[in-house]
């Protein structure tokens, strides 16, 4: 009942993308970037 959830072909090679993205981020980027995401979060859970 507790299996782990495995992401699709298309959703590992957009993964796959975001972290070679991500990789190429200055520090200073990536941090700004975390505090877009995590508000996005925020507000999609508030929606839901």
């Amino acid at each position: 009942m507790n299996q782990p959830i495995e992401l699709s072909l298309e959703q590992e090679f957009s993964l796959r993308t975001f972290a070679d993205l991500v990789q190429q981020m200055s520090r200073e980027q990536a941090q700004e970037f975390l505090q877009m995401l995590y508000k996005q979060m925020m507000i999609r859970e508030k929606t839901y």
